[in-house]
């Protein structure tokens, strides 16, 4: 069994005599964001996370993604991983059996503090509180299901939080992992190249973004709305802020209902 992840980003830099080519390639970079899965689809990884901002931020350090195949946890010479569901039913069922020893494999090598996770529809809504909250951790450790889910004993023993990306049933959790992470991320310091992008973009103070205009000056006869033009930053400022709010209350009365300025 081997429980070496698969790690990607700029390895860290360590005084040694062994040459770099015989050293083993999931080296952490101390104080990186780490971000690790536990997933039956390794290769997967890093996926949309290795283009653009993300992508140059794991090239760069900013940030750290280790992968941990489930199946090297599986049993018999197949590496079996799941099993019928107790008092029958359909699908199959992964196995406290295999999943608690990656848990436990996976965890001793995280530091500080890193939320375990996994990825459920029946687990609370991500949010952009619960990325703030993640990008200020040491990093997250994902636990991507399949099948029917993950022995319920496994979820108990070990305090893990169920998280849902909506109220819809995706066939693993890798791609809504990804999702998570995105969202993340591009809160580490140093991955946003305008740092104030994420102070003015949608759900960053409760409202959705306002619209967004650029060159030219007009396109099939649609113009940029006048004050955009203005050079004024104030009456900007106020449009843009009365526009959120108009969409906000338009598109999600919900996240308008929240507001403190509405209870």
């Amino acid at each position: 069994m081997s429980d070496k992840p698969k790690s990607y980003g700029r390895k860290s830099i360590r005084p040694t005599a062994i040459p770099r080519s015989l050293m083993d390639g999931d080296e952490e970079l101390a104080g990186t964001w780490q971000a690790r899965i536990m997933t039956l689809f390794p290769n997967a990884f890093p996926g949309v996370l290795g283009e653009s901002l993300t992508g140059r931020a794991l090239k760069d350090g900013k940030w750290q993604l280790h992968t941990h195949d489930l199946r090297d946890y599986g049993l018999t010479k197949h590496r079996n991983v799941d099993d019928t569901p107790a008092g029958g039913g359909a699908g199959m069922v992964l196995r406290a059996d295999v999943i608690g020893p990656a848990i436990e494999a996976v965890q001793a090598q995280a530091k500080g503090r890193v939320p375990l996770v996994y990825m459920s529809p029946r687990g609370r809504r991500f949010d952009q509180a619960m990325a703030r909250d993640w990008a200020g951790c040491d990093g997250v450790t994902i636990l991507c299901g399949r099948f029917e889910g993950v022995d319920e004993r496994v979820m108990q023993h070990y305090g893990i939080t169920e998280i849902s990306v909506g109220d819809f049933v995706m066939t693993g959790g890798e791609i809504a992992a990804q999702a998570m992470i995105d969202a993340t991320v591009r809160l580490l310091p140093g991955v946003l190249g305008n740092a104030q992008s994420a102070v003015e973009e949608s759900h960053a103070n409760g409202l959705l973004e306002n619209p967004q205009y650029t060159k030219p000056a007009e396109w099939l006869g649609h113009r940029i709305p006048d004050v955009l033009m203005s050079g004024n930053h104030a009456k900007i400022e106020a449009w843009r802020r009365e526009m959120s709010e108009e969409i906000t209350k338009a598109r999600r009365p919900d996240l308008w209902a929240k507001r403190p300025d509405q209870k």
